[in-house]
């Protein structure tokens, strides 16, 4: 394996390890559509109503 081969493995195992990061963070804050800009406010998904 040469150097640019394992820099770019290295640089993607990163990002891969970034974005399951930020999914959990959001999942853990409640939030049912990560990455829609109108997850706070989408009626589909809100709990409190009854």
């Amino acid at each position: 394996m040469n150097t640019a081969t394992l820099i770019a493995v290295i640089l993607i195992a990163v990002i891969l390890f970034l974005a399951v990061r930020y999914i959990i963070k959001e999942k853990k804050k409640g939030n049912a559509c990560i990455g829609c800009p109108y997850a706070d406010s989408c009626p589909k998904h809100r709990h409190d109503c009854k």
